[in-house]
């Protein structure tokens, strides 16, 4: 069994920063892409960002030059840097892993999910 563990979620103000952090464990595998999406109340599931395992990285509109993600691809982990938060990014974040896709489709773990909140 394969699971994604996250870390980093919390409460911050507006204009702070936080870094999440995902690492997979259980059984061994180097997945092509790992991301991260995020769902706000009353809204549905959405892409946030991705990266290849050669490091090409996608981010949806909204966090383009705030948000930063890598991997580690020894490591098979995946981290997220928040920079300068508004209170529309509060809401779960979600890490996911793919086989074959590196990019917002295609994901076949997830992990349990992480709570970002941002205050005004």
């Amino acid at each position: 069994q394969v699971q994604l563990v996250e870390s980093g979620g919390g409460l911050v103000q507006a204009g702070g920063s936080l870094k999440l952090s995902c690492t997979a464990s259980g059984r061994t595998f180097s997945p092509y892409g790992m991301g991260w999406f995020r769902q706000a109340p009353g809204k549905e599931r959405e892409f946030v960002a991705a990266i290849t395992r050669s490091g090409s990285a996608t981010y949806t509109d909204s966090v383009k030059g705030r948000f930063t993600i890598s991997r580690d691809n020894a490591k098979n982990t995946v981290s997220l840097q928040m920079n300068s938060l508004k209170p529309e990014d509060t809401a779960v974040y979600y890490c996911a892993a793919s086989l074959y896709y590196g990019g917002s489709i295609g994901y076949d773990y997830w992990g349990q999910g992480t709570q970002v909140t941002v205050s005004s």
